[in-house]
């Protein structure tokens, strides 16, 4: 876990570092980012009670991967390094309390959130139980979007010139199927899957 962690923290390191090269000086708001995709993610899960409405599971793990790339950067900045972050992340993680209302504890999460603009590491953890989303799929869906993220990047997000639609598909729907094809063991798999990416990108064109 220790290792995957240390992993994370540096791709969103990176990641950060490539959209804006002083991110740790703009005092970005991630506290909001972090509660924008918590009503996201609701809307996903279901909460009208005057219509029939089914968890979606995948998109609500994926919201909460978002989450996370928001919580590792708060956690970047909060934090005396990696290693710190790493016996936080693992304490944290280790008071995971799930009341059994999913939309209760989104709802707590969510207001610790507001309430310190700082990152609940045990809130996160336990809607990562209420939902089964364990810490390797965590670290696997992680290394997925954060790879897309800079190929993102690398092709024109920015600018506008970045094509989201790929031979009738949309490049989330590549990154699953990029994704199922390689070994999450490796410890190259972030470079394997960018690879991967660009083979169909550029296949497509």
């Amino acid at each position: 876990m220790k290792q995957q962690i240390l992993a994370m923290l540096e791709l969103q390191d990176a990641m950060n570092s490539k959209v804006n090269s002083n991110w740790v000086e703009q005092n970005f708001a991630w506290y909001r980012a972090i509660w924008v995709e918590c009503a996201e993610l609701l809307d996903h899960y279901g909460w009208k009670w005057w219509k029939k409405q089914t968890p979606d599971a995948d998109q609500v793990k994926l919201e909460l991967v978002d989450i996370w790339h928001f919580g590792l950067s708060i956690l970047l900045l909060d934090s005396d390094g990696h290693e710190s972050i790493a016996g936080q992340v693992a304490e944290g993680f280790s008071r995971a309390a799930p009341s059994g209302d999913f939309r209760e504890d989104l709802e707590a999460f969510t207001l610790s959130t507001l309430q310190t603009r700082k990152f609940d590491l045990p809130g996160f953890a336990t809607l990562m139980d209420g939902i089964d989303l364990s810490f390797d799929e965590l670290y696997t869906r992680y290394v997925g979007k954060n790879v897309l993220n800079f190929f993102r990047q690398d092709h024109g997000y920015q600018d506008g010139t970045y094509r989201k639609q790929w031979g009738g598909k949309e490049d989330n729907e590549h990154l699953v199927e990029a994704v199922s094809e390689l070994d999450h063991s490796r410890a190259d798999l972030k470079d394997q899957l960018y690879s991967a990416l660009k083979a169909r990108y550029t296949q497509s064109a």
